[in-house]
């Protein structure tokens, strides 16, 4: 039974997911219904936390969209999102970057590396 569950869920998984990690800042592409159209919509923000495994791995984004902090959580194999690019590398010293809530303006930056 496990391997049958293991087989499906393999199918699910996207061949090309791209390498990022919690600080990264990433424009996500997310598809969006309206009705019977169908577009995209860009969500740029800082990678806030990953999570999970398999077809079930979540990532946290955020973002500030007129002075107020928008969190959303994509599905990382999820059909829904058309592709994740990352606009810039983070230099972070933990797993979750929960912290950045509570923070503003300045203070909420996430340091970049420079290569």
């Amino acid at each position: 039974m496990n391997e049958i569950i293991k087989s499906i869920e393999e199918e699910q998984l996207k061949k090309e997911v791209p390498e990022f990690n919690v600080g990264d800042t990433v424009k996500v592409y997310g598809k969006i219904k309206e009705g019977n159209r169908e577009r995209i919509q860009v969500f740029e923000g800082t990678v806030l936390k990953k999570q999970g495994g398999s077809n079930r791995a979540t990532f946290t984004v955020r973002k500030t969209s007129n002075g107020i902090g928008v969190e959303k959580t994509w599905p990382l194999h999820s059909p829904n999102v058309e592709k994740i690019e990352v606009v810039r590398r983070g230099k972070v010293r933990r797993a979750k970057l929960n912290y950045l809530r509570d923070r503003v303006g300045k203070k909420a930056k996430v340091k970049e590396i420079v290569k």
